[in-house]
């Protein structure tokens, strides 16, 4: 629940992950404050349901993505033992160790739309399956519908930044 000193009549609401925020103005009692943040709840349940954590607010919400994407994407047969946010890393977006199953994700890949932080999951998740960068493995990360879009995407985010970082040493 948030007061603000500039809204005068309104009540806002809506989802941030799985946390409900209310805007409502600063001047409203106690009272008047249980009540909307109760009838805001309830409007927004009914017409927006409360929406999965994003992977990117933590380890565990990135794993539970990675399994969404390998169903999707893999056939359920990619399955990381973990998977974890790293600091940013000088040449790669993420990484992977097939031998043990867990898989590395730079903190820069934070700040990405989420249909390339996919991109960087299922291509870590082809690893699990195929560990080099061959024909099979590439046929496994097209399965991802956005694959040429997000390196591109990628690819440019790195030359802005002057980061060289190489989409194929990933």
């Amino acid at each position: 629940m948030r007061r603000s000193q500039r809204r005068h009549r309104t009540v806002t609401a809506y989802w941030k992950d799985d946390t409900l925020v209310v805007l409502i103005p600063a001047r409203m009692t106690r009272a008047e404050e249980k009540h909307w943040v109760a009838e805001m709840e309830r409007k927004l349940q009914r017409s927006e349901p409360r929406r999965p954590a994003s992977p990117k607010t933590s380890d565990e919400a990135l794993l539970a993505r990675c399994a969404l994407l390998s169903g999707k994407y893999l056939d359920g047969t990619a399955t990381p033992a973990s998977v974890r946010w790293v600091q940013p890393m000088r040449t790669r977006w993420a990484s992977c160790t097939p031998v043990d199953a867990t898989i590395r994700v730079s903190d820069r890949l934070r700040k990405v739309p989420p249909w390339v932080l996919d991109y960087v999951l299922v291509h870590e998740l082809a690893h699990l399956r195929e560990p080099g960068h061959d024909a099979a493995f590439w046929a496994l990360v097209q399965r991802y519908p956005k694959t040429e879009r997000a390196m591109g995407y990628l690819e440019g985010l790195a030359a802005a930044a002057g980061w060289g970082i190489d989409l194929e040493e990933c």
